[in-house]
């Protein structure tokens, strides 16, 4: 069985405060993007000599680490603690960059929770894959909607919105530059909006600009300007919005008109669709 998990962009991205638990507390609007990963599960012969019960081949990016601690095995391993699922290869195929902020490895879990479940009818309802979504990560929830949703808590608490950005074309740029989630983080100095993401995003997009913020862009830009200048470059290239997704490095921008960004950005990552 195949599918094919979605990458998100944030629309607003904002540390209210830093709870007891040394996590964040965020608001946030994840929307999802037709930029995909493809992830296949087949079953695995009962003769075939894996040290697993998840073996994993991943294609396309290379991921440094133990292949185990793949949130697509960690996924598998967590579900087979209550069901008796069969030994599985699974072979992931990277087309969303990682350490971009735009959920890739998230969405991947989510994508291998659903197909489990679809797969080996385990009968496992919305409120069960959530639980063991959330239980993987804070927005590892969100892909298993798929749908545009604000959000609250560490990314968990979700609430469908009636956004849509239907004709617009989006252009993202992912530099080469890897952003440390933690690093980011110790950056922010939380802080409550005055007006949360939610009600501005409801507004023309053309309002975004001056109002719709990444509290990590400070952060992140001062470390690398680069960063901050592929932002400045979409908004000159016609971008009606641009911004950094989550915490970096990928930044995209909304266009009222096709775009091609071929050969503007040297070698990052480039990618453009019309939603």
């Amino acid at each position: 069985m195949i599918d094919f998990p979605i990458a998100k962009i944030n629309l607003g991205l904002n540390i209210v405060r830093r709870r007891a638990d040394g996590y964040h507390d965020l608001e946030t609007v994840f929307y999802p993007i037709p930029l995909k990963d493809a992830l296949e599960v087949q079953t695995m012969d009962e003769g075939f000599p894996s040290a697993t019960d998840c073996d994993i081949k991943v294609t396309n990016i290379n991921i440094e680490g133990n292949e185990q601690d793949n949130l697509v095995v960690r996924a598998y391993n967590l579900i087979k603690e209550r069901y008796d699922l069969p030994r599985i290869h699974t072979h992931l195929y990277k087309g969303i960059p990682t350490q971009a902020g735009m959920g890739g490895g998230s969405s991947d879990c989510a994508f291998m929770i659903k197909l489990l479940d679809r797969m080996f009818a385990l009968g496992m309802g919305d409120t069960e894959m959530k639980d063991y979504a959330t239980r993987l990560g804070a927005d590892c929830p969100f892909f298993l909607m798929g749908v545009p949703a604000y959000a609250e808590g560490i990314g968990e608490k979700l609430e469908p919105i009636g956004l849509s950005l239907e004709g617009l074309t989006i252009g993202i740029v992912c530099p080469h530059i890897p952003i440390s989630t933690k690093e980011a983080f110790s950056r922010i100095k939380p802080r409550q909006t005055e007006v949360k993401c939610r009600e501005i995003v409801m507004q023309p997009i053309e309002t975004w600009r001056s109002r719709l913020s990444n509290d990590f862009e400070e952060g992140v830009f001062a470390l690398h300007p680069e960063i901050g200048l592929i932002k400045q470059k979409l908004y000159e290239l016609g971008a009606v919005y641009a911004s950094m997704s989550g915490s970096g490095s990928s930044v995209f921008g909304l266009f009222r008109n096709p775009v091609d960004l071929t050969g503007l950005f040297g070698d990052a990552f480039v990618y453009t669709a019309k939603l």
